[in-house]
């Protein structure tokens, strides 16, 4: 079960930190956290914890950065700061704003500006200088003959958020898309706040963090506020002051960046510093009151949701939260009334952590009443197992289950003709029992139905008959093993058990060796197997479903591409399509995102969202006659993936008035005074 944990926390980080880089943050900074802490908690040594995240911003030129653009360690509490400060052991420590934007490098040539740098791989970004240029706060030349890079963070005050951008989730992810747009619209609402300098043929320009601040200064870059300290908790008492006042500044914050006041180079150009931290604020939580626990079923599985008093968390009001399965209800030790601790991690449900401990004193202990949980299947009656991380029915005839199973068969083909009234008719009157009966039906009986007609009988039995070849990840998925869906099985099928024999031949212990997956995985699968044997082969055998053969080296031409599809498609479904390119070795996205290879439409022309995106970005659109031809022949695929020619907007602009730069992040006025002190005047 650790190991499932592990791996579903792995593959949601990468998938945020692409989100987030890329100015599409699907979850809050708080929730990332949660997900972060958990996975090191469990696997300190991942390997995750020494990449850097990577932004991608197609139809820009890439650049390298002047020095490598690492990725800060990170304290989620006092106790993990203290841990870092004893190992650093730093005389004095020099702290500023953790800013809550997109980092940028700015590169500078005898004092004029060459290039601005997004943060990229850490090692090489993409070049943006004409959208950096109409940026607040960006110098085009300097009062020195500077070389080297200046580094800041590219913001949106909450003002200009409010007024123009509120259809963005946030003033990052409003800044995040703004910097990237080809046409570099709407980069004079931004602002770059900067917090570093130095020049890459000189490490001993500056001699500590001090001096560069006071450098930026008095070049004219607005900076963060900054603080030397000597005594780590008045560092930590600071954090509590600096995080009561964030909602006054102009500004999102999300931590304090704690950086050993001496500076070291050498430490600058590693991966992750050693000698700096963020240092994040506390997990965004919030106090409410258990009122219910409702049993959620999906198959054979039943959840526990809890029922809380409305509280606002994360910018969403939150009523129901996740309280995962039974064990946690009883290590909790919640009850209907207790006082609990709502908090927003990265799942779609936010989550009860637990028992609000401040305020029992404030609950009457006899109002407290125990949860009762169910104790047989709402559908057949069989007693449910309580398996304490699982709560679910053990009759493999429920038939709740088998209805389930069928639902999802046909989620996974997109038979869409075929709906939920249809399937719930043909299970109710017992003509459906197993997947393998959807291929027995015909016309006669469907049209024959009440309200069915024979063009609606002709359409269902159509696409059930439409031969179709499934990988062997989608072909087991569909047959709804708790908790197993593709992703599972393509881990699965990677690790070498990719035909259906090999996996009916695999033992438990075999299968929980596989990366990604633990023993209760494991056994869901060899059970489901057996269990579905007959099933599974039923339907291979009517021969319209065909299982692929395992990818070969050479078949994967399409290796790297990426395809959406959206509207209609003519000569296949779209699923049957997603399932053509993944034989090739292309990925099916179901959004347009910076990345995106191919949108496919056979509609180009109108105004869908989908096709908006994809010319702002510059993503290829392609109708069905060339991805036709793009399948026959995917040795072309370069030949369509040439981008749309960059807009005329990208041409050097004019700075844009640069403002009073001399101020700070809270707007007030700087100059250096004695060391402990806040920089103002």
């Amino acid at each position: 079960m650790e190991q499932d944990r592990k791996s579903t926390l792995e593959r949601l980080i990468r998938r945020y930190q692409a989100s987030y880089y890329n100015g599409e943050a699907e979850v809050s900074d708080a929730e990332f956290d949660a997900l972060w802490d958990e996975l090191r908690s469990l696997d300190p040594s991942n390997p995750l914890f020494k990449q850097v995240g990577q932004d991608s911003v197609d139809g820009f030129p890439k650049a390298a950065h002047l020095i490598p653009m690492g990725s800060q360690e990170k304290a989620a509490n006092p106790g993990e700061f203290r841990s870092w400060a004893e190992k650093t052991a730093a005389a004095a420590y020099v702290v500023q704003y953790k800013l809550d934007g997109a980092s940028l490098e700015l590169q500078y040539e005898a004092g004029r500006l060459t290039r601005a740098v997004t943060r990229g791989d850490g090692v090489i970004g993409d070049d943006i200088t004409a959208n950096a240029r109409r940026m607040k706060g960006v110098l085009s030349t300097l009062d020195v003959p500077f070389t080297g890079g200046v580094r800041g963070e590219v913001l949106m005050p909450r003002a200009i958020w409010q007024s123009k951008y509120k259809d963005k989730a946030n003033c990052r992810n409003a800044a995040n898309g703004i910097m990237r747009r080809k046409d570099g619209a709407g980069c004079e609402d931004l602002e770059l706040v900067c917090y570093d300098v130095s020049d890459p043929s000189n490490d001993a320009l500056f001699t500590d963090e001090l001096e560069k601040i006071h450098w930026l200064e008095a070049r004219g870059f607005m900076v963060t506020p900054a603080k030397v300290f000597t005594d780590i908790e008045a560092i930590i008492s600071y954090r509590e002051e600096v995080s009561a006042q964030r909602d006054s500044l102009p500004y999102d914050i999300d931590g304090l960046v704690v950086k050993d006041l001496k500076t070291d180079m050498a430490d600058l150009r590693r991966a992750r510093p050693e000698r700096q931290i963020a240092f994040k604020f506390d997990l965004e939580e919030a106090i409410s009151i258990l009122r219910a626990v409702e049993w959620s079923e999906s198959g054979s599985t039943y959840t526990p949701i809890g029922m809380v008093d409305p509280v606002r968390l994360a910018g969403t009001t939150v009523q129901r939260a996740n309280l995962n399965n039974p064990d946690m209800i009883r290590a909790l030790g919640l009850k209907i009334g207790s006082p609990v601790r709502v908090v927003k991690r990265g799942e779609i449900i936010p989550k009860i952590e637990g028992l609000a401990v401040s305020a029992l004193d404030s609950v009457d202990p006899h109002s407290l009443k125990d949860i009762s949980f169910p104790d047989r299947c709402g559908t057949c009656g069989s007693i449910l197992v309580d398996a304490g991380t699982r709560l679910y029915c053990p009759n493999l005839q429920c038939p709740k289950r088998l209805h389930h199973r069928i639902e999802k068969w046909i989620s996974v083909l997109d038979i869409r003709e075929f709906g939920d009234k249809l399937l719930q008719r043909l299970f109710e009157s017992g003509r459906l029992t197993r997947i393998a009966d959807l291929y027995t039906l015909t016309e006669e009986e469907l049209s024959a139905m009440e309200r069915m007609g024979e063009l609606s009988a002709k359409k269902v039995i159509r696409h059930l008959r439409t031969p179709r070849t499934l990988s062997l990840a989608a072909f087991i998925a569909g047959f709804d093993f708790d908790g197993v869906g593709e992703l599972i099985m393509e881990r699965v099928t990677s690790a070498g058990y990719n035909t259906l024999d090999k996996l009916r031949a695999a033992t438990v212990e075999q299968l929980s060796q596989v990366f990604g997956l633990g023993e209760i995985t494991a056994r869901t699968i060899v059970e489901g197997l057996k269990e579905t044997r007959e099933d599974m082969d039923a339907v291979l055998a009517t021969g319209i479903i065909s299982i692929a053969a395992p990818p070969s080296e050479e078949s994967q031409v399409l290796k790297g591409y990426s395809f959406c599809f959206t509207g209609e498609l003519q000569s296949m479904k779209r699923s049957e399509a997603e399932e053509k390119i993944k034989a090739l070795g292309a990925q099916a996205k179901s959004s347009v995102v910076r990345d995106l290879s191919f949108l496919v439409t056979n509609d180009p022309g109108s105004g869908s969202s989908k096709n908006q995106k994809a010319r702002e970005l510059g993503i290829p659109v392609i109708n069905e006659e060339q991805f036709l031809e793009l399948l026959e022949h995917p040795e072309r695929a370069p030949l369509f993936a040439k981008k749309s020619e960059i807009s005329e907007g990208l041409h050097n602009m004019q700075p844009q008035p640069q403002g009073n730069r001399n101020k700070t992040l809270d707007g007030r006025n700087k100059r250096p005074t004695q060391q402990g002190e806040l920089f103002e005047s």
